[in-house]
């Protein structure tokens, strides 16, 4: 589904990913861990196609990263932190804009059913600065799926919505996978990091430990002197060891 070999991106002197190496096989929840600025949305902008790599190369659905992104960007899904979704617009509105901008053939179909999923036929003629932080937050997951992409990249979806909404969005999520979407999500909370099928803990650029979860803990209970380490055990060490491997190891 995706593999990258030694990307990197540099923002004049400041390198924010640094040789990442990354393969994501298809139908898994994939997460990315790490503490603000560590890279994470960087990375992951540049899976998108939105952002060109300094350096590196890799395929995203079999395109090509650099030649291919305008194919990248029509045909993933993508959820951003700020919820791209335009204020003046009714929830109605905004999902027909995304079904036509992908090219969805049976436009009005499709709104209902996406509608009807994320339970927003009660809000879907009122204008999305009239809602709620939650309720924002389901508008922006259906226009991310509305047009069913096999990749979906989710980037902080959570933050900022309660504990509720961000159980519903995980239902979400794992009914998306038993359809077989793959699903690329960043995130900071370790109990969402736990849902995932493989995590890549991120560091000043650089991923400094990937695998499954159990797998972690397993390969870091004997550099931590703790039995049973919980991923933030893990999180807390790996981040003050700072970034060493450049990507290219596979812990776990």
């Amino acid at each position: 589904m995706i593999q990258l070999y030694e990307v990197t991106k540099r923002f004049g002197s400041f390198q924010a990913v640094d040789h990442v190496t990354l393969t994501i096989e298809p139908g898994q929840i994939f997460g990315l861990l790490g503490a603000n600025g560590a890279g994470k949305t960087t990375l992951i902008r540049m899976m998108c196609g939105i952002l060109p790599p300094t350096s590196g190369s890799g395929q995203v659905l079999q395109y090509d990263l650099t030649k291919e992104s305008a194919k990248i960007r029509q045909n993933i899904g993508y959820m951003s932190q700020k919820f791209s979704l335009y204020p003046d617009l009714t929830v109605k509105e905004n999902l027909r804009f995304y079904a036509r901008l992908y090219g969805v053939a049976q436009v009005n179909q499709r709104l209902e059913e996406s509608l009807e999923r994320y339970r927003l036929v009660e809000v879907a003629e009122k204008q999305v600065n009239q809602l709620g932080s939650g309720i924002r937050q389901r508008v922006a997951f259906a226009t991310s799926t509305v047009h069913e992409p096999s990749l979906l990249f989710l980037d902080e979806p959570t933050s900022g919505v309660d504990p509720l909404t961000r159980q519903l969005f995980w239902e979400e999520c794992y009914a998306l996978t038993e359809l077989g979407t793959t699903i690329v999500i960043t995130t900071h909370y370790m109990d969402e990091a736990e849902r995932c099928d493989q995590v890549a803990l991120m560091n000043r650029g650089q991923i400094v430990a990937i695998g499954e979860v159990d797998a972690l803990k397993e390969e870091f209970a004997p550099l931590l002197a703790i039995e049973d380490p919980t991923l933030d055990d893990i999180f807390v060490y790996v981040m003050s060891q700072g970034g060493t491997n450049g990507g290219q190891e596979e812990l776990g």
